[in-house]
């Protein structure tokens, strides 16, 4: 697998886990995607905003520890996003409650667009533009991807010109939510299915896999971790199936810890 130029752009925040963890950690779709790609040996840039405060401070130390590069990373007035999040017994999250801070409202300047037109690959995180920067990367011919199950506003959703859509179908069908993302302009549909696995199509093929069984501590991230693992692949041309099972493989470590990435959590 080659190595490559990534960009994660938008999300960060702070994964505040109530009793009985009582601590927390940095996370988010886009710097959670943008430290797994790193980890993966990948060249990795954090385009988004973090707060002029201690949260602010923590979350750039971590990603560049992680080897993130953060050339275009910002500091801005304000607070940095905070989600609370309450872990079941089986391991599984539940999002109690999110503050976006400074990430509300983020828009990469006209000179981080023309960084980000040299990358390889974009990926797009939680980002409440209405769907502009998808838009214009797509249109300058940037392979780009998105998490549609990130954002809630409809008015982000948009998939036309995305090269890999990420949806979770969960228990529904994957298939009909993989021809709706293809139907919208999307190139590739991904979709996670918990412990179904994941599958795939690209208007030609259609590929699945299976989880892989691990001991379970946290799910926070895995599906970002997944997405990190599908891309590594994809750019490296591999077949629809290894990218997948290197989504999976990926996913499943993170499984394993708390949080999306090992780091030292701090006490709430």
């Amino acid at each position: 697998m080659g190595s490559f130029r990534f960009a994660a752009v938008g999300d960060n925040c702070i994964d505040r886990f109530r009793p009985p963890l009582n601590q927390s950690l940095v996370g988010g779709n886009a710097v959670n995607v943008g430290v797994q790609l790193a980890r993966l040996g990948q060249t990795a840039f954090y385009f988004g905003a973090v707060g002029e405060d201690a949260d602010g401070c923590r979350t750039l130390d971590l990603l560049a520890e992680n080897g993130v590069r953060l050339d275009h990373a910002e500091t801005r007035p304000g607070l940095t996003a905070y989600t609370d999040i309450e872990v079941l017994p089986s391991g599984d999250r539940v999002i109690a409650y999110e503050d976006f801070g400074v990430c509300a409202g983020y828009r990469p300047s006209p000179s981080d667009i023309e960084a980000l037109k040299t990358m390889d690959h974009v990926h797009i995180g939680w980002l409440d533009d209405g769907g502009a920067l998808r838009r214009a990367l797509a249109a300058a011919g940037v392979s780009v991807s998105q998490d549609i199950s990130v954002n809630a506003d409809p008015g982000n959703l948009g998939i036309d010109g995305l090269s890999v859509a990420f949806a979770s179908a969960g228990d529904g069908d994957a298939d009909s939510l993989m021809r709706s993302l293809l139907d919208g302009g999307a190139h590739t549909a991904v979709v996670t299915r918990g412990a179904n696995g994941s599958a795939a199509m690209d208007g030609s093929l259609r590929a699945e896999t299976g989880i892989r069984p691990v001991e379970i501590v946290d799910t926070t991230g895995a599906g970002d971790s997944f997405i990190a693992g599908f891309l590594a692949a994809f750019l490296g041309r591999a077949p629809l199936q290894r990218c997948l099972e290197a989504g999976r493989d990926h996913a499943s470590w993170t499984c394993t810890h708390v949080g999306g990435f090992p780091q030292r959590p701090l006490p709430l």
